[in-house]
């Protein structure tokens, strides 16, 4: 058995200073226990999304009426509340897993030697965009699922899947300056890239926010433009980004680029294949809940897959360790 050091009184008020110093003092996790905490906090702020949508399809958006309370009378919810009050409070709790995969995130990164300051940002902005994130939640349930507070919501969970991608990235490599793997122009056209994907999800909330699905059985605003017109441009987007990644490929292949950026160029194209796919499929049959719900995971997927390109047109070698310099060697008769 390992034996438990006691804690006297100095690292008791040590934890309570600093609490994560005080476990880096303690711990050192392997990489690959750093890699595998961004990974479960980017896979929950996926998982954050999906449960949000399930949400959202079966009509349980005002499941529980108030915030940040189920109901007046109680915190969680009842079994008057039925079926939608557990679908919106469960969500709701896994807010708190999500919670916990990112704290897991921030003592790994902190507790890492060496540590990397950067990467325990990186986890603190994943905090706090999990905290704005809730109280924005907790707005759009008090202001009746308003449309633009639920786009707002969505957006916010993308911004945190992007910076939990970034932090998933940064733990896989180093911290020397990046260097890039393709010239200027080709990192233009990733720009534009990742712009026009920006701009699709963007529009997809608001095909969302104008489309059938309002979220709740009660009579939900919505926002006042033509379903069928703005579905019709969210569709010319997702063409365009089909198009740049195959224009990207393209160019990766003529300038004989590293097999990084060309595998995630070539797996994103498949995953932009694959969600179009299910996009139109879901028109035409006008929208059942499981194709809307597997086209809002390909959306995550979708986002994530962009950034991976993205970063992949750089590397960051680790930065070079000092190295024990050895003692001199004393010859013989040398005088001391």
């Amino acid at each position: 058995m390992v034996r438990v050091p006691k804690l006297n009184r100095a690292d008791a008020e040590a934890a309570l200073r600093n609490p994560l110093a005080f476990i880096a003092d303690r711990w050192t996790p392997d990489p690959r226990t750093v890699r595998r905490a961004a990974l479960a906090a980017l896979v929950m702020s996926v998982v954050i999304v999906v449960t949000g949508g399930a949400v959202r399809l079966t009509g349980s958006g005002l499941g529980c009426p108030t915030w940040p309370t189920c109901t007046d009378d109680s915190l969680t919810t009842t079994r008057a509340m039925g079926f939608h009050g557990i679908i919106e409070f469960g969500n709701r709790m896994l807010t708190y897993v999500l919670c916990a995969a990112v704290g897991w995130a921030i003592i790994a990164a902190r507790s890492e030697k060496p540590w990397r300051r950067g990467l325990t940002r990186l986890g603190w902005a994943q905090f706090w965009v999990v905290m704005g994130n809730a109280v924005l939640g907790g707005i759009v349930v008090l202001v009746g699922l308003n449309p633009y507070t639920v786009a707002a919501h969505f957006l916010l969970s993308t911004a945190l899947i992007a910076i939990a991608t970034v932090m998933w990235q940064r733990t896989r490599e180093g911290d020397e300056a990046p260097r890039p793997l393709v010239g200027k122009a080709v990192a233009q056209l990733v720009w534009f890239l990742v712009a026009a994907s920006a701009l699709l999800i963007a529009v997809g909330t608001v095909v969302t926010g104008a489309g059938p699905h309002a979220g709740d059985s009660s009579e939900v605003e919505r926002i006042p433009i033509d379903w069928e017109t703005v579905s019709k441009l969210h569709a010319v987007l997702a063409w365009i980004v089909v198009t740049l990644t195959f224009a990207l490929w393209f160019v990766l292949k003529a300038v004989d680029a590293p097999k990084g950026p060309l595998a995630r160029t070539r797996e994103l194209f498949v995953i932009l294949l694959c969600q179009g796919a299910i996009g139109y499929v879901q028109y035409f049959t006008h929208l059942p809940e499981v194709l809307v719900a597997a086209h809002m995971l390909g959306s995550t997927v979708m986002w994530i897959w962009v950034l991976r390109v993205l970063l992949a047109l750089r590397e960051r070698p680790e930065a070079p360790r000092d190295l024990p310099v050895a003692p001199a060697e004393v010859t013989v008769g040398s005088r001391a």
